[in-house]
């Protein structure tokens, strides 16, 4: 199951026993100035670019995994990592990689990196009645299952977005760093087993 951790589990930190997994770290970082695209378009390897669809060369990078955005302005929006330390090291291997495009003279520098959304998922092992959750948290939950299938519950410290799925699974987002995402769930988790079904609430 997504987010059930094995071998020795931190209990202070992780008091449920259930450690969220990262799945996406989104990062930007600057270049310094603006960049011919077309030319990094014709000589990056793993390259792609279409002008009349969207305005950035999409890059990729196997190892870490990650993908990046670049823009004409010099910023690029590094995705997919799993780690931090992943997508730090992601945006210097795509700064090499844009190097290798561009003569001496409009050589980059990667700067200003910046880690905007933390991405983690878990199951908490149960089903949950989202309803009854919504119901009673009215200030923080939003559910419509017309709409969308997952109660949105917007956490306040740490500023996390939490999605309840009534299956037991959980999307955590919006959080700045993987602690976040930690504490966040933490503090979810018991208030999902007050709305576990099957159990009085």
């Amino acid at each position: 199951m997504a987010g059930k951790a094995r071998g020795v589990i931190d209990r202070e930190k992780h008091r449920s026993g259930i450690i969220p997994s990262i799945e996406n770290i989104v990062s930007t970082a600057f270049l310094g100035h603006k960049l011919d695209l077309m030319e990094i378009a014709k000589r990056a390897r793993n390259a792609e670019y279409q002008p009349r669809r969207f305005s950035a060369v999409i890059l990729r990078n196997k190892e870490p995994r990650a993908t990046a955005l670049v823009f004409q302005s010099g910023k690029m929006v590094i995705m997919g990592a799993k780690s931090e330390e992943d997508a730090h090291k992601a945006a210097h291997k795509f700064t090499k990689m844009i190097n290798k495009t561009c003569d001496q003279a409009t050589q980059v520098e990667c700067k200003d990196f910046k880690t905007h959304n933390v991405v983690g998922c878990a199951d908490v092992g149960f089903k949950i009645d989202n309803e009854a959750l919504r119901a009673s948290h009215t200030s923080f939950a939003e559910y419509d299952p017309e709409v969308f299938p997952g109660l949105t519950y917007r956490i306040k410290e740490p500023d996390v977005v939490m999605l309840v799925f009534g299956s037991g699974k959980v999307v955590l987002t919006k959080a700045k760093k993987r602690e976040e995402v930690y504490v966040a769930f933490e503090k979810m988790y018991p208030i999902l087993q007050q709305f576990k079904l099957g159990q009085a609430t």
